[in-house]
């Protein structure tokens, strides 16, 4: 009687469909059993938060289950990453974030809930976006060497928006002054919107944000791109040179966008999210609306994921130390 039933308790947890229970009765070959659950650490409506509804309907559709979307907002990412860094290894519980997440709160936070490293499991890059130099319209400067020379004339009288300190506007606006020798104010703002709107309005000269939301104003000819702050230039806005090619080689930071998991993913599991995830960046229909959103559609596996972190965590350290960057 006993025998049967430690035979029968996992059946009987997988047709009661308690979570811990079924991920323990379950192999590697069964997933995904159920529904998925994609954290998004950013409120809805934001282009992380509609790239990831995006993905996260795309990969549904290639793993026969739902994916439900948990938008956890607030502290820089740091709640939502949290939250995934504690989930069970089982492969039902993702989060879908920027890279800021692992590579830019190391830098600027002593303490973190969670180590960028050891805490995830990197399923692969789904996207990148370059960040813009844009100017409102009534500035007189229009391209790099104009916009050094009217800021260099005027040191400390000009000022940039970003959407917030420690972000990876804040950074990139920090390396864009190092490497131009040009002293500028930064005002942080609580997110893209107020930003768009205070450039647009006049109140600040110069901003510094993603392609994504650029894009809308560039195109109705509200706001003017100077430069792009990634080595190659967008496919979105291929006439946008780039700050390296306009003489600071140096400067080679975008936005990018991964998916992970907790640490100790099964091998099985994480080849077949990381296939799932190369096919749902793949998908044409799937790659037009990224690149309306403003994303290059760059599918990246695991491995390539995990460089990048290795990568960029030193450069941001360094940029938070010269900058003096720090939250707490």
């Amino acid at each position: 009687m006993k025998l049967r039933s430690r035979l029968l308790w996992p059946l009987l947890a997988l047709a009661l469909g308690n979570p811990l229970l079924c991920a323990q009765a379950q192999t590697p070959s069964d997933f995904p059993n159920r529904p998925l659950t994609l954290v998004i650490p950013f409120p809805p409506g934001g282009a992380t938060d509609v790239l990831g509804r995006l993905i996260g309907k795309k990969l549904g559709e290639l793993l026969g289950q739902s994916v439900v979307i948990d938008n956890r907002p607030g502290a820089g990412t740091i709640i939502g990453a949290s939250y995934v860094s504690r989930a069970p290894a089982d492969g039902y519980t993702l989060l879908m974030s920027s890279g800021s997440t692992f590579t830019i709160n190391p830098a600027i936070q002593a303490r973190l809930p969670y180590d960028p490293v050891k805490s995830f499991e990197p399923i692969g890059i789904a996207g990148r976006t370059g960040l813009l130099l844009l100017a409102n319209p009534q500035v007189p400067a229009s391209t790099v060497k104009q916009f050094v020379d009217l800021v260099k004339a005027a040191p400390d009288h000009y000022a940039y928006g970003s959407f917030g300190r420690g972000t990876t506007a804040h950074f990139a606006g920090e390396m864009m002054l190092h490497a131009t020798g040009l002293k500028m104010q930064h005002v942080p703002y609580k997110g893209s919107a107020p930003a768009m709107v205070d450039l647009l309005g006049g109140q600040i000269p110069f901003a510094i944000d993603t392609v994504s939301a650029g894009l809308p104003q560039l195109k109705n000819g509200k706001l003017k791109a100077i430069a792009i702050t990634t080595a190659r230039r967008s496919s979105v806005l291929p006439q946008v040179p780039t700050l390296a090619e306009s003489g600071y080689p140096e400067i080679d930071i975008d936005a990018w966008l991964a998916l992970v998991a907790p640490h100790g993913l099964p091998p099985a599991v994480k080849t077949r999210l990381e296939s799932a995830l190369a096919q749902a960046v793949a998908d044409p229909a799937t790659r037009a609306k990224l690149i309306e959103l403003g994303f290059e559609p760059s599918y990246e596996n695991a491995a390539a994921a995990s460089a990048q972190i290795e990568k960029e965590l030193p450069l941001m350290r360094a940029t938070a130390q010269r900058a003096h960057i720090q939250l707490d």
